[in-house]
């Protein structure tokens, strides 16, 4: 096997081989998912109306109920299809449970002349076998986009509105919301067609098909929704694929010498000495300042989320909903938790890259002092504008200054630009530091790694930007997960594996290719289990 030796030393090219097949065969999964997303997503009628032909809603409600659901800040109350918070319910099959009641209400009058609570266990399960059985009937008509309800669910419709605005009125009902959070008529009425709309998408059957657009789910016995078997196979293979996969890995590149795991107990010169550091490297220690007071108030909001499922109506006798109401809270939990680690990550790659190339480039200071500058304004500016966006005081803004209403992608959209814009100034930073290095034969490789895990870091951000307040719901979900799966759990664990491939490399600990195996080592397995959970999600 010596002819697999390159010029990486004594590191065999299949290293760098796996990382790419794993690449192009998973990112070819993901994009022809995306594809299919974009292509299967569950219609949305462009009129829904009764029996009679009279409209009950119609797209432009649905949207705009997408677009009050967002404003207010509703996935981190409740869930839509199982994605959001679990603090409220989830809209989409409450709903659904309580149109599959009535429906089954209306049947049992019309069949026995009385309530459903009345029936015998044999009666009971035949109405529920109806109401199923209707629920579960397609009667969209995509030549003219429309959808046709019947009586039972055009009542469960107009019934819901009150349900709804009920729901919004006090804390103590969806677990520390303001009090009468939504009040305005026609909001709530916008704001139910978009949950009537997810009800009907996850319960009727897709043409041709015996399950839903969302593979039956949620689970609801009363409208005949329970799992496929293809998604309980799908979910056991891709598990079973993933602890496989990762055992392969193990297995081969640490059993077989041949792919150059082994190493030969080479000394290493350590190149990053104690108290030897450079202005910008000093530059850097107030971010981790700024780092640990993130993470005290990620925890903090944490046990603040929390205490409003335990007692929604009161903070310690204070009714802290006024103020702070838990979406808000949960909101900045989950950002703070991924600008604090942000934060670190950029931190951490400004401090390593003048040890890589030896040295300060001209400006790297001021440089690092304003990436630091650009943080601030978007962690500080983003937590105020999600306050003031689900408070109601932006008005027109909410989406580019506010909360965009996207559970993880709450930030609003002007504050995602200066992300991406710092993320940018960030890798100059990095590739002018590491400038040195890149011409140098023993730290190349390791040089030019860290370059490849840093950039990957604002290129895959980009999805966050794909959509909009209207966008198709599915559509959404399909980006949030590249987000939440490739671009958070994939790319930045790559890049902290890298950091510590890099400093054990410049303490001396190991040699360049044993830090190199490391790293293609961990973006197997990092990549492979995101591109398998981020697939996962989308069946």
């Amino acid at each position: 096997m010596a002819n697999s030796k390159t010029s990486h030393g004594d590191l065999s090219w299949w290293w760098t081989r796996s990382v790419i097949i794993v690449l192009a065969i998973g990112f070819t999964i993901l994009i022809w998912r995306a594809a299919v997303t974009f292509r299967d997503a569950p219609p949305i009628p462009e009129k829904t109306v009764n029996i009679v032909g009279e409209t009950v809603f119609t797209k432009s409600d649905v949207l705009g109920g997408q677009q009050v659901f967002l404003r207010y800040g509703l996935m981190e109350n409740g869930t839509i299809w199982g994605h959001g918070a679990y603090l409220g319910p989830d809209f989409s099959a409450a709903y659904l449970h309580v149109l599959a009641m009535d429906t089954a209400e209306d049947l049992a009058r019309q069949k026995y002349g009385g309530t459903l609570d009345a029936l015998g266990d044999s009666e009971r399960a035949v109405i529920t076998s109806e109401a199923g059985r209707i629920l579960k009937e397609n009667r969209y008509d995509p030549g003219t986009n429309t959808l046709i309800l019947t009586e039972a669910e055009e009542r469960s419709f107009q019934n819901q509105l009150a349900t709804w605005k009920a729901y919004f009125t006090v804390p103590e009902n969806n677990l520390g919301l303001p009090r009468a959070y939504i009040d305005d008529e026609h909001e709530i009425s916008q704001l139910v067609a978009f949950f009537a709309w997810t009800a009907w998408a996850s319960v009727t059957n897709r043409p041709g098909k015996s399950y839903s657009y969302t593979n039956n789910f949620p689970f609801e016995p009363a409208a005949g929704n329970s799992p496929t078997s293809a998604a309980l196979m799908w979910s056991a293979l891709s598990l079973i694929m993933l602890l496989a996969a990762t055992g392969l890995v193990l297995f081969f590149f640490g059993k077989f010498n041949y792919l150059g795991w082994k190493g030969e107990g080479e000394h290493v010169h350590p190149q990053m000495l104690p108290g030897e550091t450079t202005d910008s490297q000093r530059a850097t220690l107030k971010y981790f300042v700024v780092v640990s007071l993130l993470f005290l108030a990620q925890a903090m909001m944490g046990g603040a989320t929390a205490h409003y499922r335990a007692d929604p109506g009161s903070f310690y006798g204070v009714d802290l909903s006024g103020v702070f109401p838990s979406h808000i809270v949960r909101t900045w939990h989950l950002q703070l938790a991924i600008f604090w680690i942000a934060t670190a990550y950029v931190a951490g790659g400004l401090l390593l890259a003048p040890s890589i190339g030896g040295k300060d480039p001209r400006g790297q200071t001021a440089g690092v002092n304003l990436v630091f500058v650009a943080l601030l304004v978007v962690v500080f500016g983003s937590l105020l504008g999600e306050w003031l966006g689900v408070s109601q005081l932006l008005k027109k803004g909410w989406f580019w200054v506010g909360h965009q209403g996207w559970e993880y992608l709450d930030l609003g959209r002007a504050w995602q630009v200066l992300l991406a814009v710092g993320l940018i100034i960030w890798i100059v930073l990095l590739y002018r530091a590491v400038g040195p290095a890149r011409k140098h034969p023993g730290r190349k490789n390791i040089a030019q790694l860290f370059l490849y895990a840093a950039v990957a870091i604002p290129v895959f951000y980009l999805p966050a930007m794909f959509f909009g307040s209207t966008t198709h719901f599915s559509v959404v979900d399909m980006w949030r997960f590249w987000i939440i799966h490739l671009w958070v759990e994939g790319f930045f664990e790559l890049f902290v594996t890298v950091m510590v491939a890099v400093i054990f490399y410049q303490l001396g600990i190991v040699s360049h290719v044993t830090a190199r195996r490391v790293v293609y080592l961990d973006a197997v397995l990092y990549l492979g289990s995101g591109i398998v959970g981020t697939a996962h999600h989308w069946y």
